[in-house]
């Protein structure tokens, strides 16, 4: 099953509006190149929730909504992984201080899932700080070579 790219590297890139539409616009983008990599049905719908969650705090948390922001999603294939870089333009955080999702006063709250879940979902999860301002996470998603 699959795609075989010959060990070439294949990026797109994307600048999206900070808003949530462009959510949904993201989203599809990187199915549609993660289909296109080969990855099976399981695999799509764990890397859409991945980055469905990381697009939604680069607008909301990054951005603040700020419609003279932008949200750069880049995607590359390769034969071994899917890597999805997504940047914002905000003040940045650190995924390190943000509270434990599983502790006990936090199980009822209505949101401060999204990177447990993008963790949980995806082989990658990194966090760096870009200059003059903003965030910009990676993530990547191994192919099963065994498939």
């Amino acid at each position: 099953m699959g795609a075989n790219w010959g060990g070439e590297s294949v990026t797109t890139q994307h600048v999206f509006p900070s808003t949530l539409e462009s959510v949904d616009q993201a989203e599809q983008t990187v199915l549609d190149a993660a289909r296109q990599a080969g990855f099976p049905e399981d695999d799509l719908h764990g890397i859409a929730m991945a980055v469905r969650e990381c697009v939604i705090n680069a607008v909301t948390h990054g951005n603040r909504y700020d419609s003279e922001k932008t949200v750069r999603v880049s995607v590359t294939r390769t034969a071994e992984d899917l890597t999805v870089r997504i940047a914002d333009q905000g003040e940045g955080f650190d995924p390190e201080a943000l509270p434990d999702p599983l502790a006990e006063e936090n199980l009822l709250r209505s949101s401060g899932r999204g990177v447990f879940l993008v963790r949980a979902f995806m082989d990658e999860y990194t966090v760096r700080r870009i200059e003059p301002s903003g965030t910009e996470v990676t993530i990547v998603k191994r192919r099963d070579m065994q498939a």
